[in-house]
């Protein structure tokens, strides 16, 4: 391939099973991107070169087999899918991602294509990010990775791995600010209609569980009652009056199975009451605050920049059904 004068050259690791969007998200901010001043020569390539099948039942042509690819690369991008567990097992494909970094000055991974970098060794010793379903996967599959649970996208020396999907764009709009500037990056993202820098941390897309199975049923008692009704008056007192226990023995017990004290325990149910009622109905964040438990506006306003980096009517704008929009 004869590269442009100060062009990028990028790679995109195509195989069975990928996700489609983890593959054309970046592809489209890149080409998009070279609309608006920037320079990228991107190959696809695939094991064989032959086409493969993403998750999504789509066929993707490759431009040609991994072996093929000679030179040095400025990126390499590596996608997930919903059969990472199997592909982690794939040593044809673990060995291409090993000499495509080992060649490259950024690999990239979006959300489970984590999981690839980690199996191939690049994660060791780093800091990493994957879809917040998998955070504590990739840390248990690799402790020696430290694991960004909240980050859209985390960048440790020339390695980047991105949270889940929609968050490869954010990572590929940065690499476009990196190498092109931000006017470059800023009008690519205008026309894509998306952020140039999404505001808030993906923890805002999380689902928690909080009926966590505790092994005391005393424990156990204390949390279904803080979740029947986050807005009582859930003092640690009274949740120990409730326990049947010392309040320091109470203490000891959520430090033991929760990892967390009885008082952030409270708050973050008072936060997922919040964010379903902000979800689900159209009530006044005054009215929403008090329900959940909250003082007032204020106190939930403060708990959500805390927990989200976003306000209760930010969240609301952006999760509301579009049949209310």
């Amino acid at each position: 391939m004869s590269l442009s004068k100060g062009a990028r050259r990028v790679v995109l690791l195509a195989y069975d099973g990928a996700r489609l969007l983890d593959l054309t998200g970046p592809l489209e901010v890149l080409a998009t991107a070279n609309g608006f001043g920037a320079c990228y020569d991107v190959t696809i390539v695939s094991r064989d070169g032959a086409p493969v099948v993403t998750d999504a039942g789509a066929g993707t042509v490759a431009d040609g087999r991994i072996a093929d690819l000679t030179g040095d690369l400025d990126v390499v991008i590596v996608p997930g899918g919903p059969n990472w567990p199997r592909v982690i097992h794939d040593r044809g494909i673990l060995d291409a991602v090993r000499d495509l970094s080992a060649r490259s000055g950024c690999v990239t991974a979006i959300c489970a294509g984590a999981f690839l970098l980690g199996a191939a060794g690049l994660l060791d010793g780093r800091r990493a990010t994957t879809h917040w379903r998998f955070t504590g996967e990739l840390a248990s599959r690799f402790p020696k990775t430290t694991v960004d649970s909240d980050a859209l996208f985390v960048r440790d020396g020339k390695v980047v791995t991105s949270a889940g999907v929609s968050a490869g764009i954010d990572l590929t709009l940065a690499l476009v600010e990196e190498h092109f500037g931000a006017d470059v990056a800023r009008s690519t993202a205008k026309d894509m209609v998306v952020f140039l820098q999404r505001p808030g941390g993906q923890s805002q897309f999380s689902v928690r569980t909080h009926h966590t199975h505790a092994r005391h049923e005393s424990l156990r008692k204390v949390l279904d009652t803080v979740v029947e009704n986050p807005a009582a008056p859930h003092s640690l007192t009274a949740m120990a009056r409730s326990a049947g226990v010392s309040v320091r023995h109470l203490n000891r017990l959520f430090r033991e199975e929760l990892d967390m004290t009885p008082a952030r325990y409270v708050e973050q149910v008072r936060i997922e009451a919040a964010k379903s009622r902000l979800e689900a109905c159209d009530e006044p964040i005054t009215t929403i605050a008090r329900r959940a438990g909250f003082g007032s506006p204020d106190s939930l306003r403060r708990a959500f920049a805390r927990e989200f980096g976003v306000t209760p009517a930010a969240y609301r704008e952006r999760f509301t059904t579009a049949a209310e929009r």
